[in-house]
């Protein structure tokens, strides 16, 4: 039995080997489709007719939306997908099939059915004096009534017979039909004589029995309130409702409460709140959607629920920044979590710790740039230096001499500020990504170890007077010049400050 906990700021097992390992878990999605189809135009006028905004189209599109919504988001994570749902017989639902197939979901367990349309949500998007879109009205057809019988008996046979081939089954209920009467419930019980996690985003209803026996639900605060009876205003509230949820035969229940991020409570009695950082929110179409992506991945890969709770949240976030239900990718996901994981003394790390992370980043496609110096007495011209040195990749390390070899170089009066200030210093700055301490007076054995794409060095050095640079070029990296600011000098401030102490110290003896 694993203790109970109440984590408000829960020390999560490392997610990260899942974004960077290639390969993916097999899942299965059910629930329902969707057609999103947006047209994009410019409001430049109001109509003659009526009192309303005139919208000239530029641009028209098609995404997919509810459950394949979901489907592209696990295929863009690399996840080997299959999809069981309705679609009309119509050219919505063609458009979806080929739309699903685009991106390599296997559309076998895709049903054609006579007695109602596709999904179809259009939305219009207006820009106006070249500002960011807004949505001006959104259209849908739909039909929500409950799949016919033998439709339902046919797709839960679809299912079955997959479930021999996949890790995790996910449920999208929309409400839209798929997921009504006992399918449900029918698939839960399915998978867990499988020996399958199940997890599901609930439809909006008071009772929630319809999803014991799932591995996870993933209801938002509204949900979650009418489904308990439980007002929830604080993240404490979440918790409180977690725990009634569980209470009805679920192993693990997530409500995610936007800005409050989620709680979490499970059978085991453990609980979490997983705070997530302020956002600009552009868009929040897609955020759930996302958050059961993620969270169907993560289980599926092995990961326990704190880690998979804090990637989700990661992913949430990313997706509320961007228009849409938007897929994203694992390099953007390994991306946010690198620059998340920056607080000031984080920055500071041990070499072999250092070399883990740079892999990671390399992996997701960035570029590493690495400076190095004492860094004695910060001053303008080191901080022009370093941003420079940031701009010119996606990653920056300085090599920063300890105390030892800094005496070795400038004598045995430097540095003035011990190596954990100057690293402190350092990490205090937005342009630094990483600090790493060397003891050698010479910075080439790191250069070796650490092998950035770009060596950057000040100006003042030729090319092949930069410590380091035939073990750059030999690899193929660059050793490229950061122009010097303003004649500043560490030395030439201390000498400064020694002339200045001497000058006062001569005028008060007169």
């Amino acid at each position: 039995m694993v203790p109970a906990t109440d984590a408000r700021m829960p020390n999560a097992p490392d997610f990260m080997p899942l974004l960077t390992r290639p390969g993916g878990p097999r899942i299965l999605i059910v629930g329902d489709v969707i057609l999103d189809r947006y047209l994009w135009g410019n409001v430049e006028r109001i109509s003659p007719e009526a009192p309303i905004p005139l919208l000239r189209v530029v641009k028209r599109e098609s995404r997919l939306g509810g459950a394949g919504s979901v489907a592209a988001m696990l295929a863009a994570l690399d996840a080997r997908v299959s999809l069981a749902t309705a679609v009309g017989q119509d050219d919505a639902g063609a458009e979806v099939r080929s739309l699903l197939e685009g991106i390599g979901v296997d559309t076998s367990a895709v049903l054609e059915v006579d007695d109602r349309p596709t999904t179809v949500k259009e939305r219009l998007l207006g820009r106006a004096q070249s500002r960011h879109p807004q949505q001006m009205l959104r259209v849908d057809f739909e039909e929500d009534h409950p799949l016919p019988t033998a439709a339902a008996e046919q797709l839960l046979a679809a299912v079955r017979a997959r479930l021999v081939d996949v890790e995790l089954v996910l449920v999208s209920d929309y409400n839209k039909g798929v997921c009504a009467g006992d399918l449900v419930p029918w698939i839960v019980a399915a998978a867990r004589h499988a020996g399958k996690l199940v997890v599901a985003d609930p439809v909006r209803v008071g009772d929630y029995r319809r999803y014991s026996g799932c591995t996870a639900i993933t209801p938002n605060r509204l949900e979650a309130s009418l489904a308990t009876g439980v007002s929830i205003h604080s993240p404490d509230d979440g918790i409180r409702a977690a725990k009634a949820l569980v209470a009805l035969g679920i192993d693990s229940v997530i409500v995610t409460l936007d800005r409050d991020g989620m709680a979490w409570a499970d059978r085991q009695g453990r609980t979490g709140l997983f705070p997530v950082r302020p956002r600009d929110v552009y868009d929040i179409t897609g955020a759930g959607d996302m958050v059961l992506s993620v969270i169907g991945l993560g289980l599926a890969a092995g990961l326990d629920f704190p880690a998979v709770i804090e990637l989700a949240n990661l992913a949430g976030g990313l997706e509320v920044e961007r228009l849409g239900a938007v897929p994203l990718s694992r390099a953007e996901l390994l991306a946010e979590a690198l620059a998340e994981g920056h607080s000031r003394r984080s920055k500071l790390l041990p070499l072999a710790e250092l070399l883990t992370q740079l892999e990671r980043r390399r992996r997701a496609g960035q570029r590493i740039v690495m400076t190095n110096g004492c860094f004695d007495l910060l001053h303008p011209g080191h901080l022009s230096s370093l941003e420079t040195a940031r701009q010119m990749g996606d990653c920056l390390v300085v090599g920063l001499n300890s105390d030892r070899s800094a005496a070795e170089i400038k004598g045995p009066t430097r540095p003035i500020i011990d190596e954990v200030g100057r690293a402190d210093m350092l990490s205090a700055l937005a342009c630094v990504d990483y600090v790493v301490l060397f003891d050698e007076p010479s910075v080439a054995p790191l250069v070796g170890q650490i092998r950035p794409d770009i060596l950057a060095k000040s100006a003042s050095y030729g090319a092949e007077e930069v410590v380091g640079h035939e073990i750059v070029t030999a690899y193929g990296g660059e050793v490229r010049p950061i122009p010097m600011r303003g004649g500043y000098s560490t030395s030439a401030l201390v000498d400064k400050i020694i002339s200045g102490a001497e000058a006062a110290t001569a005028s008060n003896r007169k």
